[in-house]
């Protein structure tokens, strides 16, 4: 029992991070149809400016952690903001009127880039930082097992819960979630209307990233190692969150990000850890064929 207690909370831990990941995914699919690829390499990017952010600051020998986390956050959301944005000005808004593949096609290229020109400049080895946040609250001490959560873990599920309900506010409460959703429904109404359409996609591009730029900087302080693969990966396990949940449903995309880390931590502790991503794929599969629009996702209905 307390073994499976902490790997329930490993497993909450992994998935609020694949939640915040998938989260992008899902808000720039719901306004402009498309998946981008590259959010799981912005999702890299933003640990190796954390990982340089950190070193930093224990080269100048900053000794208050909330500060430097607060400053490593601040930096690395900046810059990962404007690498989301770059990319659609790069690789979407010039194919905007185009066929659904080019963009496709062109979001692919602009991850192979990114991750090539990440470790031509900073290598292919791994990246290690000292762990940041250390201790935690010892929750159950049975006799054979001691259930903690980490002050690493604990941070990354409220982080998580707290951006999951903010967002869900500025969605449906907010000018500007009402200007998303007018775009996601039919961008040449919203513009006629008055809608910056262009604005609005970047600011959602940009968005996204900021919450791929919170993961990044959660996974640098919690494994305490990054390398230039690691957004191919958990891109597509975000990806895959996504669509389990529903994609274009901010929560659906949450559900699914905490059911993909249940599933590869529990997977791994009681059967066989080199399967877990087969599970992970094969229990997407069986939802897509039994619900095909995802858990809390809704068939599209099209009009004619």
């Amino acid at each position: 029992m307390a073994y499976a207690l902490q790997q329930l909370i490993n497993g909450l831990t992994l998935g609020s991070m694949y939640g915040l990941i998938a989260i992008g995914y899902t808000m720039v699919y719901g306004i402009i149809g498309m998946i981008n690829f590259a959010h799981g390499d912005i999702f890299m990017v933003s640990a190796f400016i954390a990982v340089t952010c950190f070193t930093l600051l224990a080269a100048a020998d900053v000794s208050s952690i909330p500060l430097a986390l607060m400053f490593v956050l601040m930096v690395t959301i900046f810059f990962t903001s404007a690498y989301g944005w770059a990319v659609e000005r790069v690789a979407y808004r010039p194919l905007r009127g185009s066929t659904r593949l080019a963009p496709l096609i062109s979001a692919i290229g602009m991850s192979i880039f990114l991750q090539n020109t990440v470790q031509l400049t900073q290598g292919a080895r791994v990246k290690p930082i000292p762990p940041v946040i250390e201790g935690g609250i010892e929750l159950w001490a049975a006799p054979d097992f001691t259930v903690q959560i980490g002050w690493s873990q604990l941070l990354i599920i409220v982080t998580t819960v707290v951006l999951m309900t903010a967002f869900t506010w500025m969605i449906t409460r907010t000018p500007f979630g009402r200007q998303q959703r007018a775009c996601e429904q039919d961008r040449t109404m919203a513009a006629l209307l008055g809608v910056n359409v262009d604005r609005t996609i970047s600011l959602t591009f940009m968005l996204g990233a900021s919450l791929a730029a919170v993961a990044g900087v959660m996974v640098s302080v919690y494994y305490g190692v990054v390398d230039f693969f690691i957004g191919f990966l958990a891109g597509i396990k975000a990806f895959t969150a996504a669509v389990l949940g529903g994609i274009g449903s901010l929560p659906g995309a949450m559900l699914g990000g905490l059911l993909i880390g249940l599933i590869e931590s529990f997977w791994a502790a009681y059967l066989w850890a080199e399967y877990k991503d087969v599970a992970t794929f094969g229990i997407l599969c069986l939802v897509l064929m039994l619900r095909p629009s995802g858990l809390l996702g809704r068939p599209e209905v099209e009009k004619v």
